[in-house]
């Protein structure tokens, strides 16, 4: 198994360039020797000051969001192009709240990804069920759902460069995390998609799903320890630096 782990943070609508500033200067020096990547994922007013503070550091900066053309008439969008212009690296896709309250469709997930990969970006790929779904027994339905239609048409070469992260909806924002057998078994069943997708060893070498399910510094070293997991998307841990470091360094 060669699967680097990754700990990635979603501030989500939080922080200011000012806020910018002293929490990435703050966290620079507490994740200096992180064993896995480590990237921050900031609103776009953010982007360039998070890019300038971070360079000559093994902190990545990411996009929360991107659209699939690459100019035009789209009032308030970002094309991929103006995000690897700023010195972006990673794009989160299909994050449950764009899903929820902005009309994100497995469809436009898709789009978005391929136009991320020919820009050179590195799509954060969100997938997960909701209560009603997981209490309805509907999680593999879900799952296998989101998954196929989310790389639906991308090559197998791409894998590298694509990180998967499973969210529990249920479990952000409320506190409720799942336990780390359930996030385990979840995600395998994700990864067995993959490996339907593409190939078993694709899957189990090549593909990275994170866990995105309110992970902070209590639980990360259990969920980190399971051996589907390979990661982190974290959501409000990221907003402190000390809290972020302890989830990066479980």
């Amino acid at each position: 198994m060669s699967r680097k782990a990754i700990i990635a943070g979603n501030w989500k609508m939080n922080n200011t360039i000012a806020q910018t500033k002293e929490l990435v200067t703050a966290l620079i020096p507490l994740v200096k020797d992180a064993e896995c990547d480590v990237v921050i994922c900031t609103p776009y007013t953010d982007l360039a000051t998070a890019v300038e503070l971070t360079r000559g550091t093994n902190i990545k900066v990411g996009a929360e969001n991107v659209h699939w053309a690459e100019k035009g008439a789209f009032t308030g969008e970002i094309s991929a192009n103006m995000l690897v212009e700023l010195g972006v690296e990673y794009v989160i896709i299909g994050h449950s709240e764009r899903r929820q309250y902005f009309g994100e469709t497995d469809q436009t997930v898709n789009m978005r990804a391929k136009a991320a990969l020919a820009a050179g970006l590195k799509p954060i790929i969100c997938v997960g069920e909701t209560l009603e779904e997981r209490e309805a027994g509907k999680v593999e339905e879900v799952l296998v759902r989101q998954t196929t239609a989310a790389f639906e048409g991308i090559e197998k070469e791409a894998l590298d460069n694509i990180v998967i992260a499973y969210e529990p909806v249920w479990a952000i924002g409320t506190g409720r995390t799942a336990t780390a057998e359930v996030a385990n078994d979840t995600i395998k069943i994700i990864r067995d998609t993959m490996a339907k997708l593409y190939c078993p060893k694709c899957a189990e070498n090549r593909v990275r799903i994170q866990y995105g399910g309110s992970m902070n510094a209590k639980n990360a070293s259990e969920l980190m320890a399971m051996e589907q997991i390979d990661g982190g998307l974290i959501g409000g841990a990221s907003l402190k630096a000390e809290d972020f470091s302890k989830v990066v360094h479980f």
